[in-house]
């Protein structure tokens, strides 16, 4: 099963839950794909790791073949090429690698070269394997790096554990795509709800089916509970606000290893998570 966990926020909790879910299901694979500012390591802290570059092909134009007809340009919806003086050029941040200004061009004057755009790192904590997605500093999308993690570390025989990007952008899209089931970790507060509201669109189009986490509880939110019971959500668990799983977190510490009650919370929410997964 692919386990999608995702957060309409930063800082909601979302690497919280999919570290200690991982690591609670024993033989499992994690993936980073939050691959702008991946820190499940620095809770997994992973061993014998190997690394691959991840490349994107940018399209290069040879001036002695182009025949200025611009069909590239008109061609190129992303906006990545221009015409300048005799020939196009290609602004490499925004373009998507799709390949079609190659195939559209009449006088074969584009080829592509490689660029890479980050790295992903393999790694191993006890059973679990930890997959990281590192985008390159200044890199616009962070879609090859998030294909090319997926791509690593998703296995059929074993439990996969996406750690989505916040927001509901294109990278949670990319993340969410193969997922069996998404958890969607909101906190009881005006801003979590709202941030949660628009992410719950996300998993709704894509017919995806999911279930809450409650993060940081510290009290009923009447508004949270509402709408779950107005949409017939299941509220999968809840964890409390504590300062003792604060603690465990400020010192890269495994929560559900660490503590004995968190660890009941993580078996607890994971047997939710299948049983939910599988009506």
């Amino acid at each position: 099963m692919i386990l999608a966990v995702l957060s309409g926020k930063g800082g909601a909790g979302k690497t919280f839950v999919s570290v200690n879910l991982a690591v609670t299901a024993g033989r499992a694979t994690y993936i980073d794909c939050d691959v702008e500012e991946p820190n499940g390591r620095l809770f997994l802290k992973p061993k014998d790791i190997k690394e691959k570059p991840v490349s994107s092909r940018i399209p290069e134009f040879d001036p002695e073949k182009c025949s200025e007809c611009r069909k590239c340009v008109d061609f190129c919806q992303f906006n990545a090429l221009v015409y300048v003086g005799d020939r196009p050029v290609v602004f490499p941040e925004v373009c998507h690698s799709c390949g079609g200004c190659a195939i559209v061009c009449p006088s074969g004057a584009v080829k592509e070269t490689e660029r890479q755009v980050g790295t992903v790192e393999t790694g191993w904590r006890g059973d679990v394997r930890v997959v990281t997605g590192i985008l390159n500093p200044g890199e616009a999308s962070a879609v090859p790096v998030i294909k090319s993690a997926l791509k690593t570390g998703c296995a059929a025989e074993e439990l996969t554990v996406l750690d989505c990007p916040p927001g509901s952008g294109c990278s949670v899209l990319e993340s969410v795509s193969s997922a069996d089931y998404c958890i969607l970790v909101v906190e009881p507060t005006a801003f979590g709800l709202h941030n949660f509201q628009m992410v719950a669109e996300l998993v709704w189009l894509m017919k995806k089916p999911w279930g809450v986490v409650i993060n940081r509880e510290d009290g009923a939110y009447p508004p949270l509970e509402e709408f779950c019971t107005q949409n017939a959500i299941p509220i999968l668990g809840r964890i409390p606000y504590s300062k003792k799983l604060a603690g465990l977190c400020a010192a890269g510490q495994i929560a559900c290893t660490s503590d004995e009650e968190t660890g009941h919370l993580f078996a607890r929410l994971l047997y939710a998570v299948r049983e939910e997964a599988e009506t």
